[in-house]
């Protein structure tokens, strides 16, 4: 009797074990309780950008469609949606979209983790016609490895992601949305580009704000320095470290989160057309000194510093609003997301969940006025030459002016030509953006060059106060009077 029992129990497991076998042969899986990343609320879909119900666009909810790492389709009974954004601690986030003829392919895996291959083919036009999938691009650069024919793979563990469906109102396509950590990248220390953008990038924008603080200080210290002119150089160089500091903030986009690259790309514009704007005006203070009648004036007088402050900062801050209202209220047309090689990150938003850049409007808006600086600055320099060229007899002020003509046109060419760079840089050749990093320390180093080392008055007063420690002469005349008074600084 127990004989018969215990081969009852064995043919039974046998044909248990058969069934099994067949059933994975057409589910490769059965898995229970398996915890799914869910965008939206359980009843909402993405729609656009969005979380809006699913029954308010005429669409079905989503439902998850299991497969195996090896490809094959996977049942799970059970699973339960976790409502909310991947948890990517000071990582960045990026949008994969999947539909109908895109390169990405998504599968939730039976385990609960999101698998993500990359076809590595051309898009078709059904996606190049929807403006959210040909003007959205990742925070980061693509995770693609472009010179492999074969297929990408990139799995996220089950708190790395989020997915859903999406509905595109445009073209009326459906499909699914993941909101994904950006996987960490292995460090490849010969890689030409990890090396140019992560390592000699913000290695050069620390050398260039010490190179730019020791301007600023030095005019700034120096008493016979503070006149009108080396004010200006002050605040140039004041405008060129904050600018410097709001690109290094940008440069490490894998760390967002906690970052507003809206605010350092305002930052940074808001420094630049700053340091344009005080470029014109240095450049406006000589060419009316030239034409004026009498040169003897008194330059270190403040209110006049104040009126060309007012002035400067009254337009800069006119043009930032015009540029972030347009960004807000007008730049409907396109998508303010744009893919940049380097330091550039762009937008998603789920929900409440934010973080974008300023769209090519504002940046239009912000960069205008730049160009016309750099039209004014080049009639001011050639109306100036033709001033000095017909003067006969120079006195000790147009000494100094004629000093101070030439560190402006050195200034507006250095500052010219690293904004063309700038410029460029946005283009998605690599070698452009490698010129402008170099070019961007450039900058720097000649900026401390003329404005320091190339000025023998400069390097005099330095070795004055801090070799022979002997006290620099204070007058409220500023450094042309000084030379007046029997300063004998060479030029």
């Amino acid at each position: 009797m127990h004989l018969l029992t215990i081969l009852l129990t064995l043919f039974l497991a046998k044909l248990e074990a058969k069934q099994m076998e067949t059933d994975l042969n057409g589910l490769a899986e059965k898995t229970y309780g398996v915890k799914i990343n869910k965008c939206c609320e359980k009843e909402q879909i993405m729609v656009d950008l969005s979380c809006r119900l699913a029954d308010s666009v005429n669409q079905s909810l989503w439902e998850p469609k299991f497969m195996t790492e090896d490809g094959k389709k996977a049942k799970v009974d059970n699973y339960d949606f976790v409502i909310g954004l991947p948890d990517c601690e000071n990582t960045q986030m990026r949008a994969i979209y999947y539909v109908q003829n895109s390169e990405d392919e998504l599968n939730i895996l039976a385990d609960g983790g999101l698998r993500h291959i990359i076809h590595h083919t051309h898009s078709t036009d059904t996606i190049k016609e929807d403006p959210l999938l040909s003007n959205t691009f990742g925070i980061n650069e693509p995770i693609s490895i472009p010179e492999v024919k074969e297929p990408a793979s990139y799995i996220h563990d089950q708190k790395k992601y989020c997915m859903d469906k999406i509905f595109m109102t445009k073209t009326n396509e459906t499909g699914e949305y993941a909101l994904v950590c950006v996987p960490e990248v292995k460090i490849n220390w010969k890689d030409t580009n990890f090396l140019m953008t992560k390592i000699l990038n913000p290695l050069f924008h620390g050398i260039s704000i010490i190179l730019f603080l020791i301007v600023a200080i030095i005019y700034f210290v120096l008493p016979t320095l503070r006149d009108l002119a080396g004010n200006i150089i002050t605040t140039i160089n004041v405008c060129l470290i904050v600018s410097q500091a709001a690109d290094f903030v940008r440069i490490f986009t894998e760390y967002s989160n906690h970052v507003s690259f809206m605010i350092t790309d305002i930052v940074l514009y808001i420094s630049l057309l700053g340091a344009f704007f005080w470029l014109n005006s240095f450049g406006f203070y000589i060419w009316k000194t030239f034409k004026s009648r009498n040169v003897f004036l008194r330059v270190t007088d403040v209110r006049k510093y104040c009126y060309y402050s007012s002035v400067v900062w009254f337009s800069v801050i006119i043009m930032a609003a015009m540029a972030i209202c347009a960004h807000f209220l007008l730049d409907t047309g396109t998508n303010p997301n744009r893919k940049m090689r380097t330091q550039f990150s762009s937008s998603i938003i789920v929900d409440d969940v934010e973080q974008e850049t300023i769209g090519w409007l504002g940046i239009a808006i912000f960069f205008t006025p730049v160009a016309f600086t750099i039209v004014f600055n080049i009639f001011f320099y050639i109306t100036t030459l033709k001033v000095i060229k017909r003067i006969n007899i120079y006195g000790r002020i147009h000494h100094k002016l004629k000093g101070c003509f030439d560190l402006f046109l050195q200034l507006f060419l250095i500052m010219t030509i690293t904004w063309l760079f700038l410029l460029l840089s946005w283009t998605n050749f690599e070698g452009l953006v490698y010129a402008y990093i170099v070019v961007n320390l450039l900058q720097a180093i000649l900026v401390f060059y003329v404005c320091v080392v190339r000025q023998s008055h400069v390097t005099f007063l330095l070795r004055k106060s801090c070799c022979y420690a002997e006290p620099v002469p204070t007058n409220d005349w500023g450094d042309e009077m000084t030379r007046m008074n029997g300063g004998n600084y060479n030029y």
